[in-house]
């Protein structure tokens, strides 16, 4: 397979796991891309972006990051806290009046970031391409009664967080999410990463594949075990009440790249990634030093997450390390990153996060998805071989150290 790119004779380490990637671990198509003290040391790619026509994945493929949206999502939340427009400890309402029905008057933005809001998912049949109408789903979960007290237990949003967060800083920053992202990160930073990509880009995205079925009798997700095994769960509700958007193939379609849908819609790869992160390992630039130390602080931790029913760490609005190897199928994916990193997976194993002490920022883009919903070998050996080369350490089954 022939890879593409640079790689700093440093890093070959990180070079020899992405070509394992695609010899011993079934990759088909990929991008990554590392920063040190604000330079690129790693941007490679391969493979091939389209199976079905056999067109490679070149230098400005793009593809979807899925649950990666959340990260840019929570920056833009985090820029606006760093300006002072932003307050993440007062309720909601403050800023989007009509939030306070059924009982919501007392939930805190912050909630809204680390997940604790209690709105995983919406109790009513929405219709069709639901998800695509962006102002209505903020009205229906303006409407909605929260599944439990806010604040008292925590359930990942998966595809609610975006339209939640996306809200308030529409209310606050006076431009639709996909707007505000363009202007204040992606264009300042000069990067291709979008929350509603624009016509003229779809060519060059790479078509999600989806994983494999689990072999009769392999684990699945518990997750999708408990949602196929009580229609009338949350879980169920989160994974089955999308307006379609979960529709093998749909999240392809031209209508679903082009919402803005902060949690999960975001089209990039792995440079992109890695460039939105970039300041924020160098100590803020986007935000305040003090800031950055918010976004990098644990908010929310829990043994067994409401929604996916695994244990969780999340500061507000990125994900934190979380070993999670003590459990059975792709339950067992966790982030093993170090305690003083901070970022967001995708669905299927893509990677954008931040790690502050040594200055690095990494990005993992791919169109092969993994059985799991945190990060599965192929990304974590890219992340393994940088922690190594930096001269970290492993505790055993876990976290990154010096």
């Amino acid at each position: 397979m022939a890879i593409h790119g640079i790689c700093d004779a440093r890093y070959a380490e990180v070079q020899d796991e992405f070509e394992r990637n695609f010899e011993e671990r079934g990759e088909v198509g990929a991008s990554v891309c590392v920063t040190v003290d604000g330079e690129t040391v790693v941007d490679l790619w391969g493979g091939t972006a389209d199976p079905v026509t056999g067109a490679e994945w070149r230098q400005d493929t793009i593809g979807h990051v899925w649950s990666c949206t959340k990260g840019a999502t929570a920056l833009c939340a985090h820029i606006l806290a760093s300006r002072g427009d932003l307050d993440l400890n007062v309720p909601v309402v403050k800023y989007w009046p009509e939030f306070a029905a059924k009982g919501k008057d007392a939930i805190l933005v912050r909630h809204l970031l680390t997940h604790t809001a209690g709105l995983p998912a919406l109790r009513e049949p929405l219709p069709d391409g639901a998800f695509y109408d962006f102002a209505a789903m903020a009205g229906r979960l303006a409407d909605e009664e929260p599944f439990w007290e806010p604040g008292t237990r925590q359930g990942y949003h998966a595809l609610t967080f975006g339209f939640l967060v996306g809200e308030v800083i529409r209310r606050v920053g006076g431009r639709t999410l996909g707007t505000f992202f363009r202007d204040e990160v992606a264009g300042p930073l000069g990067l291709d990463f979008w929350i509603g990509l624009p016509q003229e880009y779809e060519e060059r995205v790479a078509p999600t594949i989806p994983a494999p079925p689990p072999a009769p009798g392999a684990p699945m997700p518990t997750l999708y075990r408990n949602a196929f095994g009580d229609p009338s769960s949350i879980a169920a509700l989160v994974i089955g009440n999308t307006g379609g958007y979960l529709t093998p193939g749909e999240s392809d379609s031209r209508a679903a790249h082009a919402a803005e849908m902060g949690a999960v819609g975001a089209i990039t790869n792995g440079r992109g990634l890695a460039g939105m992160y970039r300041p924020l390992a160098l100590g803020g630039g986007l935000v305040s030093p003090d800031q950055t130390a918010v976004m990098a602080s644990v908010a929310a931790a829990t043994q067994s997450d409401a929604v996916l029913s695994v244990p969780t760490r999340w500061a507000m609005g990125f994900v934190k390390g979380t070993d999670n190897g003590h459990l059975r199928g792709p339950d067992a994916e966790g982030v093993l990153l170090s305690e003083d990193a901070f970022g967001h997976s995708g669905m299927g194993g893509s990677l954008g996060f931040a790690d502050p002490v040594p200055r690095l920022s990494f990005g993992y883009s791919m169109n092969l998805q993994g059985p799991g919903l945190g990060v599965n070998e192929r990304g974590q050996a890219l992340m393994n071989a940088v922690y190594r080369t930096l001269g970290y350490r492993q505790a055993y089954g876990g976290l990154w150290y010096l």
